[in-house]
């Protein structure tokens, strides 16, 4: 968790620098007076914004719909306790068997192959937990209007 916050802030920080050291370095170089340099609410928006595009103004939505916000919060909830159950019910007896037993390979490879469809679940439930729910009810709550995550 802690390495994939790392990488999104380095993606960020990329694309900050990306977009503003050219405007920078062109008003240097033509002297005009005017430095355009953003905000601080502009880079902390997009600190907090479902996006690894730098831009200094988004699309916004007049209002927040926190019914929508609710609902994509007890879809990240009930995705969490979902994968528990599947975890529990079908992941770790597979493996509380096993180690009461002596080590052979053909057994640790029939516990392997019984746990790849929960493991796929498992993996489907996190893919709708974050990438579609978290996302979508914190780009809400930022009223952040352009929501083609999955382009």
């Amino acid at each position: 968790l802690l390495l994939a916050l790392q990488v999104r802030l380095v993606m960020k920080a990329h694309s900050f620098i990306r977009e503003n050291v050219p405007r920078v370095l062109s008003s240097v170089k033509d002297k005009s007076g005017t430095l355009h340099i953003p905000r601080i609410s502009q880079y902390l928006y997009f600190l907090f914004a479902p996006t690894l595009i730098y831009r200094d103004n988004y699309p916004r939505n007049p209002t927040i719909r926190w019914g929508y916000v609710a609902t994509k919060f007890a879809q990240v909830l009930g995705s969490l306790f979902y994968a528990y159950y599947i975890f529990v019910r079908l992941c770790i007896p597979q493996f509380r068997n096993s180690s009461q037993e002596t080590f052979n390979l053909r057994g640790l490879v029939l516990c392997i192959f019984n746990s790849i469809l929960p493991g796929v679940l498992i993996l489907f439930l996190v893919f709708f937990a974050f990438l579609h729910c978290w996302l979508n009810a914190f780009a809400e709550m930022l009223r952040f209007a352009d929501r083609m995550f999955y382009k």
